[in-house]
């Protein structure tokens, strides 16, 4: 739960193996640069997790400096777990399920390529 003072965000894809999890990381890594950790609580899931973050995803985020190979993709049950957000951020896959709306919490659609495959 977040308090009054605290800014959530959540970045949810269907498989929380690619974008959503590249998204929590810079999100992470520029939250600690401006040191936000206190401020800023930072989540990312998926409605359907895969059972590891795609490699590519690894070895192109370590080529930033970003190690995120011991992440494990999460799950998102429903959005009723996802009221607290401030910002819903869903990474262009279609996460037809949910109607964030229905919970009172405004999201935002990245449109982004799935990495998953491509070379890095």
């Amino acid at each position: 739960m977040t308090s009054a003072d605290t800014i959530r965000l959540d970045f949810i894809c269907v498989h929380n193996a690619g974008r959503s999890q590249m998204a929590a990381a810079f999100a992470e890594r520029e939250r600690a640069e401006r040191g936000l950790e206190d401020v800023v609580e930072i989540h990312s899931g998926g409605t359907d997790p895969a059972e590891a973050v795609h490699e590519e995803v690894v070895d192109a985020m370590a080529e930033v400096g970003i190690d995120v190979a011991d992440r494990t993709p999460g799950y998102v049950a429903d959005l009723e777990n996802l009221k607290d957000t401030d910002y819903l951020v869903t990474m262009g896959c279609p996460i037809r399920k949910f109607n964030p709306a229905q919970y009172g919490v405004r999201s935002h659609e990245w449109n982004l390529a799935n990495p998953d495959g491509q070379d890095t």
